[in-house]
């Protein structure tokens, strides 16, 4: 229950820089907060080749950043889904995740851009993730990806969405994705866990209030909280989904949810490799070009998606 140093260091760091609470804000300011925020991470590794696009689906058109590793086979895919409660962030926001995992689990990240709320409320998100992971799959070649490794991903939101593809890809009968990397994702519209009582208020990264904001903005209504889509716990039935990787950190409000939704998995028969980061806080791998904890967890993501993928082409 207690932050790591360096954690205690960092959050010391930001609060000097006297920001406005984010529920104080409308969406607009809020995004250009975060930018200014991020602004200040060290420099992003280099990656092989990176190359923006657009990409069919949805209500339009969806921007795309792919990221691919030297190789002259096709590579394993992973479509990838940034954080930042549906509301917040954008292909700069993964950048550095998305460029460490293209260059350490030696893999095609692909990393969408889907629409944000309230502009576009549930499930204007999980339409364009679910679009984009169908194109990867049906457009393998295009991008130097093998169309039977598909794997999804996503941190917080990402993570929710994440999940909730994999869900609506088994509903559905395709894609076939054959991984699900799940880093301390929202699995559940509620507010009442342990986790939520032990690090929803006092500067743990995410407070209580703050994800009630997020939730108010993403959802029309309560009901739609319901929709196992939005929280994937909630499924009748978790049965026949890929693999998980689940990430989560001690001193996060999500922390339960995402172990309970690892828990159901495991009941329904799903492999599940699940690591809780001591002293660690929410986003914490999202800054891993500072916090060691970060790093150490893009190094255990990295070397398990390749372990999967070179056992499933063994």
């Amino acid at each position: 229950m207690s932050l790591n140093p360096q954690v205690q260091k960092f959050l010391q760091q930001l609060d000097r820089l006297e920001l406005p609470a984010l529920t104080t804000l409308e969406p607009a300011q809020a995004r250009e907060l975060a930018a200014k925020v991020r602004g200040k991470a060290l420099k992003p590794p280099a990656v092989f080749h990176i190359e923006n696009r657009t990409i069919p689906g949805g209500d339009g058109n969806i921007p795309v950043r792919i990221y691919s590793p030297q190789s002259s086979t096709p590579l394993p895919v992973l479509v990838y889904f940034h954080g930042g409660g549906w509301v917040l962030g954008d292909l700069d926001a993964a950048d550095n995740i998305c460029r460490l995992l293209a260059r350490d689990a030696k893999c095609v990240v692909v990393s969408v851009d889907y629409r944000l709320a309230p502009e576009h409320k549930f499930p204007a998100a999980v339409e364009d993730a679910f679009a984009a992971t169908a194109w990867c799959a049906a457009n393998a070649a295009v991008i130097n990806g093998e169309p039977t490794r598909i794997a999804v991903g996503g941190d917080s939101a990402g993570g929710n969405l994440a999940a909730a593809v994999a869900l609506m890809a088994r509903d559905k009968g395709s894609p076939a994705i054959v991984h699900q990397l799940l880093i301390y994702p929202v699995t559940c519209y509620g507010f009442e866990t342990e986790s939520y009582r032990l690090y929803g208020q006092g500067g743990y990264g995410l407070s209580h209030d703050e994800m009630i904001w997020f939730w108010h903005h993403y959802l029309s209504s309560g009901e739609d909280g319901q929709n196992p889509y939005a929280s994937p716990l909630l499924a009748d039935s978790l049965s026949n989904l890929p693999p998980a990787l689940i990430i989560t950190a001690e001193c996060d409000v999500l922390r339960d949810e995402a172990e309970a939704y690892g828990a159901r998995l495991q009941e329904a028969g799903v492999p599940v490799w699940l690591k809780q980061y001591a002293g660690m806080i929410h986003s914490f791998v999202g800054w891993a070009s500072v916090l060691d904890g970060g790093k150490q967890a893009i190094a255990d993501i990295a070397g398990q998606l390749h372990a999967f993928w070179h056992k499933e082409s063994g």
